[in-house]
């Protein structure tokens, strides 16, 4: 975000409690799973998922019609939302799939962290692998082997975006 100082980060709506720290409408926009639900009949949500029972993650429309070619917005989602938004936006959407080198350093990252059980790796280990399969609908893929690499070659496909929107 430092370097693209004119991109928007969209903030994301969820139903998951606030942890400690976070701010309603800057880390989410906390909601009730009634007022995700809601929100959804109201057709004021981009994209969504029920990623567990009741327990929902969402863009809302309103914090992409806040975007323009000025000051773009940036989506941080999963790939099902993310094929989503590229579906109604078309080419004015750059969608940037970003993978970790290996389904194994995957592993070796989630268990580092220590914030899984073996139960919850194991479903993300095995969503990871699903959403792998999606990677060659996206326009670009950026293997996360290195952070600093990444994020340059994420910035610069970015750059070549924005440089050729009208």
């Amino acid at each position: 975000m430092a370097a693209l100082p004119q991109i928007r980060f969209s903030v994301s709506a969820t139903t998951r409690p606030p942890r400690a720290g976070e701010e309603d409408g800057v880390a989410y926009h906390f909601l009730s799973a009634d007022a995700f639900r809601a929100a959804v009949a109201r057709g004021e949500l981009l994209e969504y998922e029920e990623v567990y029972p009741d327990r929902f993650y969402g863009t809302l429309r309103s914090e992409v019609e806040r975007s323009s070619v000025a000051h773009p917005v940036l989506l941080d989602v999963d790939v099902v939302g993310a094929l989503n938004v590229k579906q109604e936006f078309g080419p004015r959407c750059l969608a940037v799939f970003v993978q970790a080198p290996s389904m194994e350093e995957l592993e070796r990252r989630l268990r580092a962290r220590g914030t899984e059980d073996e139960a919850t790796l194991q479903t993300r280990l095995d969503k990871a692998a699903w959403e792998m399969t999606f990677a060659p609908s996206f326009d670009r893929l950026v293997v996360n082997d290195d952070l600093d690499r990444a994020a340059d070659e994420l910035i610069s496909h970015v750059r070549a975006f924005l440089a050729a929107c009208p």
